[in-house]
């Protein structure tokens, strides 16, 4: 066997893979965690999402989000959904790619570079315009069964006892892209929205369907699995 190309090519692949892991590598990751007060106690779910800017050579992208709405189980056959989205007299999708660097920059009382995000550490509130909209699923195999819920009336949708005790973003490790399996080499994207909705697997276009019937403004416009999942 001839070793002589042997050691320009293990270089060549190096070279290669470092510049995908520099591609795909995430910006940051942060967890997106909701407590809601309920007659049962307190319950909470949380996401971790990745924050990906466009790091092409055609710089033709756009920062972006991979993850998961959360679907947090109340008890009572009753359920709080945090989407990927926001309203700004429109649904917005791209406003989640700045919820935590807008949180810590609030907490802080000063601007937050996003290029220094990754070493940012501890958990930071999500209030007002930064909480993406709520929703809740009468039926979550029925598309059709949503309905908005007001971060500062959960009581009006949900019933007497059920209150928004907060929002919370907090980053967390970000690991080398594609080795992130938890632990010291970051924390995975959360997975699983899909298995809270079932209809999202389908072919059809029930998240508009959902989108439509909790009466969001400009679901047509969008891609609207964007606002339940991310890949």
């Amino acid at each position: 066997m001839n070793f002589k190309w042997f050691g320009p090519i293990a270089l060549l692949a190096a070279l290669v893979i470092g510049d995908q892991i520099r591609i795909n590598r995430p910006a940051h990751k942060y967890r997106l965690m909701v407590e809601v007060e309920t007659p049962e106690g307190r319950k909470s779910a949380s996401s971790v999402v990745a924050v990906h800017p466009d790091r092409s050579y055609t710089r033709r992208g756009q920062t972006r989000t991979l993850g998961d709405a959360i679907f947090v189980e109340l008890g009572a056959g009753k359920n709080l959904v945090a989407l990927l989205a926001h309203v700004d007299n429109n649904l917005v999708l791209d406003d989640m790619n700045y919820v935590a660097l807008r949180a810590y920059a609030a907490a802080s009382g000063k601007r937050v570079p996003f290029s220094e995000m990754s070493r940012l550490a501890g958990a930071v509130p999500v209030k007002g315009a930064l909480i993406p909209v709520l929703a809740t699923f009468a039926e979550p195999a029925d598309p059709g069964s949503a309905k908005v819920v007001p971060p500062d009336d959960v009581e009006a949708v949900l019933g007497k006892g059920y209150r928004l005790r907060g929002i919370s973003a907090e980053v967390v490790p970000n690991g080398y892209w594609p080795l992130d399996f938890g632990g010291a080499l970051g924390e995975p994207v959360t997975r699983g929205i899909q298995a809270k909705l079932p209809w999202l697997t389908g072919a059809d276009n029930s998240a508009a369907t959902a989108l439509r019937a909790a009466g969001l403004p400009g679901a047509d416009g969008i891609d609207a699995r964007e606002a339940f999942t991310r890949k």
